[in-house]
């Protein structure tokens, strides 16, 4: 049987973020007489518990065709309503998202430091992906991958709906070769180049991800030395698959913590509106063949790792 197509979503994003989709179960056991009933069970224990029949009473749940929703409408299984919460004030991570390369498929975007590549958590308007719809004016735009908030350099994005499987493909399949910089402490007693091998698992609510001795290994990441400047050598890494902190955990267990960390080799608490001293670590390359196009491509960050310029302007967060 065809699925039925989704409804259009009777709101607009606001400031890059889509309103909440949400579809009603089925109810064999008619648990809920109306619709206020539903959405007090569903969000019972959670912050909407205290927002939903605000929101419902303020006219700002709308169903298909934005009809306006209110608690006692009849329960109405496999409908959809949508909404927006709503959202705290978030600090603003103030530095620009610049852009690499466009086309009318494909947006590779120079991501900043203390940016997070997609809402999530406390992280909702503030990322890389509701801002550039936001600016760019391209509400369809998706992420084909994903870089960890305090890493900058560049990520990927689809920005029709109809190629975002085929760029998300391109990472899943490994089709892309990633390239990555790094400021560390210079030790003369490492040799390298070295690939390391090792499994990585990264518990849910645990900050830090955790190598598991004799584990089967599912990371790997060539280590090269490219220059040194004093006691800081600037690393070439080169993963060859892409767990959570992988590039972090793996300097850090050679004992060569990248500067800026605030979890390897030790979890600390630093400020989220302290824009100091920013984790050394930059994606730099991404060299991959367009699976729309079928055009080559390898594109480089134009951004820079501060601590190599000036390691007193990076302690200090001068930008000059």
């Amino acid at each position: 049987m065809r699925r039925r197509p989704l409804p259009p979503a009777p709101l607009p994003q606001i400031a890059g973020i889509d309103p909440v989709r949400l579809r009603l179960p089925s109810d064999p056991d008619g648990l809920w007489p109306d619709l206020g009933a539903y959405l007090a069970d569903r969000y019972a224990g959670t912050r909407g518990e205290r927002t939903m029949p605000a929101l419902l009473r303020s006219g700002r749940v709308l169903g298909e065709g934005g009809r306006v929703l209110r608690p006692d409408d009849p329960y109405e299984a496999g409908r959809y309503l949508w909404f927006h919460r709503d959202m705290p004030p978030e600090p603003p991570v103030p530095f620009p998202i610049g852009v690499v390369y466009r086309d009318e498929h494909l947006l590779v975007a120079d991501k900043p430091h203390f940016l997070a590549t997609t809402p999530r958590g406390s992280h909702v308007t503030q990322t890389a992906l509701a801002r550039l719809r936001h600016e760019l004016d391209l509400p369809a735009l998706s992420p084909a991958h994903r870089l960890d908030r305090l890493t900058a350099g560049l990520v990927m994005f689809s920005i029709r709906p109809e190629d975002r499987g085929a760029y998300q493909l391109l990472f899943q399949d490994r089709r892309v070769e990633k390239e990555y910089e790094a400021l560390a402490p210079l030790d003369p007693e490492i040799t390298l180049p070295r690939k390391l091998r090792s499994r990585i698992e990264k518990t849910r609510g645990v900050i830090a991800a955790a190598e598991i001795p004799g584990g089967e290994p599912n990371a790997e990441t060539l280590v090269e030395l490219a220059e040194s400047k004093g006691d800081v050598g600037r690393y070439r890494l080169t993963p060859h698959t892409g767990r959570t902190h992988q590039l972090r955990v793996h300097m850090n267990s050679l004992g060569l913590p990248i500067l800026g960390d605030p979890v390897y080799p030790e979890v600390t608490d630093p400020d989220p509106r302290d824009y100091r001293r920013p984790l050394q670590l930059l994606a730099r390359f991404l060299s991959f063949t367009d699976p729309v196009t079928g055009l080559s491509h390898r594109l480089e960050s134009r951004l820079t790792l501060r601590a190599w310029q000036d390691r007193t302007a990076w302690e200090t967060g001068d930008q000059g």
